[in-house]
């Protein structure tokens, strides 16, 4: 005996700190492609809220999702993959592990303007959410850091 597939909804939580759902009732969502829901909504003040509209927009009970398929619509909405790695630190990134002079590109009497703009420019190049390398920005993210910290102890001292 064949099992239908029962529907399912998923929900997540805007920027605007509402909530969006989207609801399968037609088709298992799938990963690989990436199958878009049957229906959608945001805006949706509480998870029931949320619950009841994907409900009513099926008509039928739905069973809870994880959050995530959710997200991943709203990532395929913008254009990007359904699904992102997240990509765990290897090493600890507290301490840059060269010169943070070096790594940003600035002398080592630069000053905190010199220091933020070359910051910037290794942002734009290697952030992930521009399809730059993880592990370059936190290393660049590391040494501002550092470098932000030592031009903060020094001024303090001058006081």
């Amino acid at each position: 005996m064949v099992e239908l597939f029962r529907g399912v909804y998923s929900v997540t939580m805007t920027k605007r700190r509402r909530f969006l759902w989207c609801a399968w009732w037609t088709a298992e969502p799938r990963a690989e492609p990436f199958r878009p829901p049957d229906a959608w909504s945001g805006g949706a003040r509480s998870l029931e809220t949320a619950k009841s509209a994907a409900e009513q927009a099926a008509g039928t009970p739905l069973s809870a999702l994880d959050g995530r398929w959710a997200g991943a619509w709203v990532r395929v909405r913008a254009g990007l993959p359904p699904f992102v790695e997240h990509v765990a630190p290897s090493v600890p990134v507290a301490k840059p592990a060269h010169d943070p002079h070096a790594l940003l590109g600035v002398a080592p009497g630069a000053s905190l303007i010199q220091i933020k703009s070359a910051f910037r420019k290794q942002a734009l190049e290697h952030h992930p959410d521009r399809g730059g390398d993880p592990l370059k920005f936190m290393a660049a993210k590391a040494a501002f850091d550092a470098l932000a910290r030592r031009r903060e102890r020094k001024r303090r001292r001058k006081r």
